[in-house]
């Protein structure tokens, strides 16, 4: 249960980090969610790996 709640954890520290970062860049705004959204997908899924 601790590994899920650390996964959120991080997994919403870097969506801020990737949100700051395309904010400095001036890359859209539509870009940024995006980058984030597959972020978290890709942590997700790995996460998913490590249950099997």
């Amino acid at each position: 249960m601790s590994g899920i709640i650390t996964l959120a954890v991080l997994a919403i520290l870097c969506v801020f980090c990737i949100r700051w970062v395309t904010g400095r860049l001036r890359i859209p705004t539509p870009a940024g969610n995006a980058i984030a959204v597959v972020f978290v997908l890709v942590v997700l899924a790995l996460w998913g790996q490590h249950l099997r």
